[in-house]
Formats: structure tokens, sequence, C-alpha cells
């Protein structure tokens, strides 16, 4: 059996049944995550209830839980199961890869023994914290029509732990939760940065309202623990792990996780698949902003990873993220310091494509990073470097002025300038689909490759003055010198279509950039779904990637 872990593994998990307890809204609940990946017993011996990971269901006792059939409660075997448009959650990938800690293998045991993780969801997608937590502001009769009927998700989680007590005491086991799992945050963004308190609440601008979002975080991680051990009788803070959601919540889950020992930012999740290349019901893919099936089980086995650096191995955990900017004494260039959950940083473009967004041979964007001074304007980049094990320096077209007050971000959707449209012709039928194809000149080929390897991707035209074409890429091939890109008709963003002659540039479905640490944590599973891109069967990597920010001041000196 394959080696995995040398250090030795302390209390929380020294109990028979672990829970691992998490809340959210679509990523939690595997919005169109389908089909899914581990629709069998995978041998760790991890359960869910026979009800499912999924424990809350509209119109089954939603809001009065206690209700809920006793039958529902036994321990099975933790699989993956469609529901609707609901598919493969991050259970298997947390679950099993902490039980992977335990026999210090990649390999599920003969005869599981414990510890056993019993994994429990009980949110819905497109839910706020407040719809979420006790408040449960679902009910409130002011809650637009379109979002009624839901209620009791944090009264359901409660009671999910009586079961998992009850159930286990029947079996003469101990039960306490490990964990809590945090997914949400995306519902309470504001159109123009800010935060939403509630959705008959005006939007909170920031940083007010990135403010609020914490300290409501703060909050809900206290009560939800306080609550929870009151049925376990477990001692002690239970910990709270959440990934860095897209938006302007992200920035106050980092502020919530710097502010409370118990909460934990695992990291940002723009590395693993989109749900663009899930076939759900009805002949359709899945929304960009969601997960597909590997993804999902990628992103847990990322959580499992740092639960047990955190809470069994003791480490202060960090994500990746920057701690300082300055200007260097040639004014040519910019170093960012980064605390490194396992240097060296790396500047990697070989998983995913370079992001870029070029001006000419410069760009506006590099590797996810751009600068911007007080008025918005972007200073040129030339190229970007990794300086030292924990730093990159930012390489600039021209000296930066002196005393302006520069900032940095990071994270980006576009892939580059994949070339020209020389010829629009229409293609063949996908299924009962009509599709076009697009025939392009010189793409270079390691960037369309990576692009082709994770899945579909988008195009978009970049001509100054043109209507905005943009369509989802499935396919592609060579043909007499030319590349051909093939998108399906239905698919075409506002049916405005494109034109010969205009440029092509690449984007990914998420935000993202280069920089990634370099972990050698080894996953459990592999990509599984052969469906799309070319990468079944290659393990999981469990790097660690820079979180996505915005607005770090720059200073003029280190």
């Amino acid at each position: 059996m394959g080696q995995l872990y040398k250090t030795a593994i302390f209390s929380p998990f020294l109990t028979d049944i672990n829970g691992l307890w998490f809340m959210g809204q679509s990523l939690g609940e595997g919005s169109e995550s389908l089909p899914v990946v581990t629709p069998t017993d995978t041998g760790w011996g991890n359960y869910a209830f026979k009800r499912g990971v999924r424990t809350w269901a509209q119109g089954d006792h939603s809001t009065d839980p206690e209700g809920r059939s006793k039958s529902d409660f036994t321990f099975v075997s933790l699989t993956a199961a469609a529901n609707g448009g609901l598919g493969e959650t991050i259970a298997n990938g947390v679950a099993d890869h902490l039980k992977a800690a335990f026999v210090r293998s990649t390999t599920a045991p003969a005869r599981p023994a414990p510890p056993h993780f019993l994994v429990a969801y009980a949110g819905q997608g497109g839910r706020t914290i407040e719809e979420l937590s006790i408040a449960d502001e679902s009910t409130d009769p002011r809650t637009p029509t379109v979002k009624q009927g839901g209620g009791g998700f944090y009264k359901t989680s409660l009671d999910d732990a009586r079961r998992a007590a009850q159930q286990a005491k029947a079996q003469r086991q101990d039960f306490f939760i490990a964990a809590l799992l945090w997914m949400q945050g995306e519902a309470n963004g504001g159109p123009t940065g800010g935060i939403v308190p509630s959705r008959w609440k005006s939007e909170i601008p920031p940083p007010e309202g990135q403010h609020w979002y914490r300290d409501r975080l703060l909050a809900y991680r206290k009560q939800w623990s306080t609550d929870l051990i009151a049925i376990t009788e477990q001692k002690g803070e239970i910990p709270m792990f959440t990934y860095q959601t897209l938006g302007p919540a992200a920035d106050a889950q980092l502020m919530a996780a710097d502010t409370d020992p118990f909460l934990y930012l695992v990291g940002p999740h723009y590395a693993v698949a989109s749900a663009l290349n899930s076939r759900t019901t009805l002949g359709r893919y899945g929304a960009a902003i969601h997960l597909s099936a590997d993804g999902q089980r990628w992103l847990g086995e990322q959580f499992a990873k740092v639960i047990r650096r955190a809470l069994a191995e003791r480490e202060d955990w960090q994500p990746l993220r920057p701690r300082k900017a300055w200007i260097d004494a040639s004014r040519t260039s910019v170093l960012v310091d980064f605390a490194v959950p396992r240097p060296p940083l790396v500047i990697d473009d070989e998983f995913l494509p370079l992001q870029q967004s070029a001006l000419g041979k410069e760009f506006s964007t590099l590797c996810g990073f751009r600068v911007r001074n007080p008025a918005g304007a972007v200073p040129p980049m030339t190229a970007v470097e990794v300086e030292s094990p924990t730093s990159v320096r930012i390489k600039l077209a021209s000296p930066l002025s002196q005393g302006v007050g520069y900032t940095l971000s990071y994270g980006s959707p576009f892939a580059g300038v994949l070339g020209l449209i020389s010829t629009i012709r229409p293609g063949p039928m996908s299924a009962d689909q009509a599709t076009t194809e697009l025939l392009v000149k010189d793409i270079a080929a390691t960037r369309l490759k990576l692009l082709v390897d994770e899945g579909a991707f988008y195009v978009m035209n970049t001509e100054p003055g043109a209507a905005l074409a943009q369509a989802t890429i499935r396919h592609t091939h060579e043909e007499s010198g030319f590349t051909v890109l093939r998108f399906e008709n239905r698919e075409l963003r506002n049916s405005v279509p494109f034109a010969a002659g205009q440029t092509l540039s690449a984007l990914r479905p998420f935000s993202y950039g280069n920089v990634r640490d370099s972990d050698s944590e080894p996953a459990i599973y592999p990509f599984a779904d052969a469906t799309y891109g070319n990468r079944a069967g290659r393990p999981y990597p469990l790097w660690n990637w820079c979180v996505l920010f915005n607005d770090l001041a720059i200073a003029e000196a280190p």
C-alpha cells in the first residue's frame, strides 16, 4: 500500500464516529456537479445517513426536522448520489482523505476500522447567511416569492446532530463533531462590490459591508458550535473551515479567519474544474459558477488536508496569501512577499494556462496580477518571476512615479489572445444541437493544450467598439494549418455573432492566477470523468494556490 502520512495523529479524531457538519449554498449541495464520480462504496468506511448527505429536503419536514422518519437516519456507506440537478458534493473527498491519514495509505483498507467520518449537509443553493442561520430569514414574509418555501436549514443541522448521537449510542459508539465546513458567501455579494445583508435591505458598500459579513460569520460559527456542543456534550469549540468564495464576501472570509482562532480559510477554488463541463438533465451543461463532480471531490480533499494539518498536527495554518508589496529601488519592479504553506513558490503555467491580458508585448494583467494607480490607470507589466521561495518580482515596462499610492490585485479570467478569426462556418450537429466553427491560424499550441486539458473554455472577441461576442468552446482540432474552435449555437452569448477578422481571447470560467506553492501531499482520488478534458486517471494535485485579493497597498520601500 502507498505510504501517505508520517506525522502522528492526535485528537480530536480519537472518537469512533467523527461528524463533518457542513452548511452553505449551491457549491455545498453539489449543484450541477454531474454525473457523480463516487457512486459506489469506496471502502474507506465512512458514513452518510440513509437519507443521504443532503439532509434538508423541501417539503419533507423542512421547518420541523424532528418530524423526519427515524428510519432515514441509520448509517450507510458514504457515496455520492444524484437528485435532480444536484450531484457530487465534497463529502467523499473530505471524509475519505481524512480517513487515509489514519491508515497511512492511499488505498482503502480491506476492513475499515474506527475512526469513521459521518458527513451531513443541511443547506440549499442561493441562500444568504441569515437564511441559513438561526435567524432563518427565508421564512420571513418579505422573502421574494422565488425564494419562499425554504427555511429550517439551521434547525435541520442541529436535528441531524441529535439523530447521529442517538444512532451512535444505539451502536455503543461515541459521536462528536470534529469540524464545521462553510460553503457560502456568493448570495450576499452586492452588485457594486459591497454586501447585501438581506433580500430586502440595501447593499452595504465596502469596506463596511465586508466588516458586516465578517462579524456575521464569526457569530455564526460561535452559535453553531455552541448549539451543537449542547447536543454532543463534547468539550471545547468546534472549528470551522471555509474556501474562498468568488465575489465581495471573499475578503470578509479572510478577515474572519484572521480574527477567530477556530476559523480557517482553506484557500481558493479557482484551480478546480467548473460545472461548465457537467452534463445535467435535459441534455444541458452546468453553469460556470458551479463545480464539476471531479471539482467537488478534489476540493473536498483540499479541505481534508487543511483540517488534518490544523487539528491533528496543530499547524498554524494560513492559505497562500500576500503579506506585503513594495516598489524596488529602481522603481521598475514590484516585489511581493507571501505567506507560503509549503515553499517554494511556483509560477505555474504547465497546469493552468498563463493568465494574461496583452497590450502588444506588454500586459495589463499577468499571472493574475494587476497594478493600479488611484485613478485606475494600469502600468503595463513585462514579466512575473519568482524572486525567492516566498516572494515574486513583477517587472514593469517603465518606472513608477514617486508618492502616487499604487495598489495590487490578483485574479482575472483572461487566458490570453488566441489569434484572428480567418473563417466562420457551420459545424456538424452535436447530438441534436447545431454548431459553428471558428478557424484561427497560429494559436500557441501550449496555451490551447492547457485549456483543452481542463475542458470547456470561453472565447470572446476583443475588438474595440465591436459588440461583445462570446461562446463556450467544447471541441478543437487542427485542419490544413488552422485550429478549428467549435461551439454549440445555443451557447453563443446573447446571440451576438462573431465576425471574420476579429481577435479572439480565451477565458477560464473563474478568475485565477498562476501562483502556487510546492505542496506535495498526494490525493487519494484521480480525475474520473473522461468525457471532457484530458486529465482522467491523473491524481488531483493538492497544491495551495494564492488567494484572490484586491487593493493591496504597494509601499514605497520594504
